[in-house]
């Protein structure tokens, strides 16, 4: 199941890791699924267990759902979803909680997909929601799956890109304390998430000559100097070394004014100084449908734009349109790097 002897316009196969199996992940799984559409475009494999399923279509009284459990991948069922189990031992399902097991199922997920993914066995990856601290272990010393896929596939840098058909908004500063913002912008950190969300605008989302707004750090984007300098010392001369590379970039935009009166909507991407100038904004505007793309990386990996969620998890209430946009939007970056090569 080489990639070069795949026929490129046969679907490709697509991993779900199941997450924490006591979060929302398993249930956002079996409810994007269950349109059977679905498989017209794309084979699906879950990385985790059979057993978490059986347990939340119970829950959930999905009688309807079934899957494939398969004990290695070449026996996937193209037209229904596939399970592969990755631990031996017997699992206690504790919904809403955090357990240790739940850790170690989610990292061992992880890390067969991530095998498999190396070895063209699946063409792309969509992450379910981890606890960020029970996954913690010698294997996973990472502050989310960003950090985790740039390491694993020996990229020199990645850019956690939030994306929906409307709205794409890339971060500078990733999972840092507020405090410490500071220390890692630098002009040359701004031109490396530049270039990577202006290649990503290109390769995986078809858009030729992508316009790219660039965020200020301060408020009102540091007015000329009385509320900061980082605008005039170090986004400012980005933004020029960018636009005199021949690419359409503009900046910086105060971030309340920018979001507040639609200025966003004119552009293909933009790029926040840190984490929360850019998912408060995305979160809000977009968070049914909203997809955590890592951009930059060899490999193709989506995930929703939502956490384990335990306080509404097996209560059959969480939306599953984010899970389902996170395997569309794979499927497209799939198609749209093929017809790049």
């Amino acid at each position: 199941m080489n990639e070069e002897k795949r026929d490129k316009r046969t679907n490709p196969i697509i991993g779900i890791t199941i997450g924490d199996i006591n979060g929302i992940g398993p249930e956002v799984i079996i409810k994007a699924v269950e349109n059977n559409k679905l498989f017209q475009y794309v084979t699906i494999l879950v990385y985790g267990h059979g057993k978490a399923l059986s347990h939340y279509k119970k829950l959930l009284d999905r009688e309807k759902f079934s899957f494939n459990q398969i004990q290695s991948i070449d026996q996937v069922n193209p037209k229904k979803l596939n399970v592969i189990n990755c631990v031996d031992a017997d699992l206690t399902i504790n919904t809403g909680k955090e357990t240790k097991q739940g850790g170690e199922l989610a990292l061992a997920a992880l890390l067969k997909a991530s095998e498999d993914l190396k070895n063209d066995k699946i063409q792309g990856i969509v992450t379910a929601p981890i606890n960020k601290n029970n996954i913690q272990s010698e294997e996973f010393k990472f502050p989310g799956h960003t950090e985790f896929f740039t390491e694993k596939f020996g990229a020199k840098d990645s850019l956690m890109f939030l994306c929906n058909e409307h709205l794409k908004i890339g971060v500078a500063t990733g999972h840092i304390p507020l405090t410490k913002i500071g220390e890692h912008l630098t002009k040359e950190v701004i031109l490396r998430k530049g270039n990577l969300m202006l290649k990503s605008l290109k390769k995986d989302f078809g858009i030729r000559k992508p316009k790219v707004a660039i965020l200020g750090l301060n408020p009102h984007a540091g007015e000329d100097g009385l509320l900061g300098s980082e605008e005039e010392e170090i986004i400012s001369p980005a933004i020029k070394e960018l636009k005199d590379a021949g690419h359409l970039v503009y900046g910086p935009y105060p971030a309340d004014g920018f979001f507040g009166n639609g200025t966003y909507a004119k552009f293909d991407g933009i790029l926040a100084m840190y984490h929360d100038q850019g998912l408060i904004p995305f979160k809000t505007l977009a968070f049914e449908d909203g997809v955590n793309f890592t951009a930059g990386l060899s490999i193709v990996r989506t995930s929703p734009d939502h956490g384990t969620a335990y306080n509404i998890s097996g209560k059959g209430i969480a939306h599953e349109q984010s899970m389902r946009s996170a395997i569309y939007m794979a499927i497209d970056v799939i198609k749209n790097r093929n017809l790049d090569v």
